[in-house]
């Protein structure tokens, strides 16, 4: 994976798990249809105003997040290709900057840091379990410690409340 220049720095996982109260199939769709994913991706106070998706090994994703006005309001996207895909189970996928047609940017041409990592490798786990819940795993691996890292962490978080609080 491209990551910074920094080719020897120690590396540190992304990692967060929650239990939704959810079926397993319901949590499954808010990551692979686009409608629900719009409902939650981003941030506390950022809204998803456009998303698609090409559920299938090789096929592309390209989800649109929306500051705040407060923030500048300016639409900034992600993108990536899935690598793996087990339906119920699990998600593998690239993830880094894009324009709106999924092309890859380089995080410094839009005043990221230097530990914003170019491209990152994302895994994503649903495990269902007792009572319809489904215990979620979200990795993005190969972060550089640092404050991105830290507001990465913070920023997944606050999209898996907004994905739980979606499917209340």
């Amino acid at each position: 994976m491209a990551g910074d220049t920094k080719q020897n720095s120690p590396k540190e996982d992304v990692f967060v798990k929650r239990i939704i109260d959810a079926p397993v199939e319901l949590v499954w769709k808010s990551w692979t249809v686009p409608e629900m994913v719009m409902k939650w991706w981003g941030p506390k106070y950022y809204t998803s105003p456009s998303c698609k998706i090409d559920l299938r090994e090789g096929g592309q994703y390209i989800f649109c997040m929306r500051a705040p006005k407060n923030q500048g309001g300016q639409d900034s996207y992600v993108s990536g290709i899935y690598q793996k895909i087990v339906p119920m189970e699990r998600l593998e996928f690239t993830q880094g900057l894009s324009d709106k047609d999924g092309n890859r940017i380089d995080p410094l041409s839009v005043g990221m840091p230097p530990d914003f990592p170019k491209e990152f490798l994302t895994t994503i786990i649903f495990k269902k379990i007792k009572h319809d819940m489904t215990e979620l795993t979200v990795i993005e691996h190969g972060w550089t410690p640092g404050h991105m890292y830290v507001y990465s962490l913070a920023g997944m978080h606050q999209c898996i409340d907004k994905l739980a609080e979606t499917l209340d």
